[in-house]
């Protein structure tokens, strides 16, 4: 089982996965530099789209040697970005990356009905992914960065998107907490509610492949010993692979608070409900989330 990054780079090494990568308005330094990085480690072949005047000079200012990648030199921004996805669309990608263009222009060109990487009636989300020195395993989580405040048949699409992404990274049967405030059933919350109606999917099968509790409140889905402290009979309890939060504030701030607070933390977040991996990372993110982004990616196409 991948436990770490570095777990995840060496089974994509010891497995030979060597995937197709279009990046799109692939200008800036830590996309480049990232994109670098994995073409390096062999489980990326990248295309860059974008002016190719500006990639040539952040690889000369790097020192990266440009002839590893494929360069489409498209010198507007939202054209780079339509044809970035045009391409995955038409089968010349695996993989779809987010360079320096915006989300809004991002997620346009995603969504375009005609050429775009979301099926018909498909939930687009987003998962990402966490490796944490308090925790004993990777943590998977969504959605902190798409639906505001999923409903009901969102959640049942999110977790199986979770217990995918979980599965692909060697997990054969994850265990899911439905996040919510209290693990008490309080009528008085929906999310409470939903978790428990969640819970029941998992335990009769149709949410598949995992096993699911819920309502869990944060600490006794990750804490063992605030499990043994409140006397929680669970079988997630203490060792959740997956959190599925009840809206896009809760996970959010999860999501930051490891990234600003907690020292060590390593995290990749992409999006999925897409025909492909999409690397949604901030334009603000490390080199390092990039990275992980990229090959969690890798590992997880089907």
């Amino acid at each position: 089982m991948i436990k770490t990054f570095n777990d995840l780079f060496a089974e994509l090494k010891a497995k030979n996965i060597c995937k197709k990568m279009v990046a799109a308005w692939a200008v800036d330094e830590h996309t480049i530099e990232a994109a670098s990085l994995a073409s390096d480690q062999g489980f990326v072949k990248v295309t860059l789209v974008g002016d190719a005047d500006l990639i040539s000079k952040v690889c000369e200012e790097r020192d990266i040697d440009i002839k590893k990648f494929e360069i489409l030199d498209i010198k507007d921004e939202l054209k780079a970005v339509a044809t970035a996805v045009h391409l995955v669309h038409d089968g010349d990608g695996d993989i779809l990356m987010k360079g320096l263009c915006s989300t809004d222009k991002f997620l346009r060109a995603i969504l375009n009905k005609e050429t775009g990487l979301l099926p018909p009636k498909g939930v687009l989300s987003h998962v990402g992914v966490i490796e944490n020195p308090n925790y004993h395993k990777l943590i998977f989580l969504s959605d902190m960065a798409v639906i505001p405040l999923p409903d009901f048949r969102q959640k049942v699409k999110l977790a199986n998107y979770l217990v995918s992404t979980a599965r692909s990274f060697g997990i054969e049967k994850p265990k899911i907490a439905f996040v919510a405030a209290s693990e008490q059933m309080l009528d008085s919350m929906p999310a409470c509610i939903e978790a428990a109606q969640l819970a029941k999917m998992c335990d009769r099968g149709q949410i598949g492949g995992c096993i699911g509790d819920g309502p869990l409140a944060l600490d006794v889905a990750i804490d063992e010993e605030s499990v043994r402290i409140k006397k929680l009979v669970s079988p997630v309890g203490g060792d959740a692979d997956c959190l599925l939060f009840p809206n896009i504030e809760s996970g959010n701030v999860f999501w930051k608070t490891n990234s600003k607070l907690c020292k060590g933390v390593r995290q990749a977040g992409f999006l999925v409900g897409t025909k492909v991996p999409c690397v949604l990372a901030s334009r603000a993110d490390s080199v390092d989330v990039k990275l992980n982004s990229i090959a969690s990616a890798a590992m997880s196409v089907k």
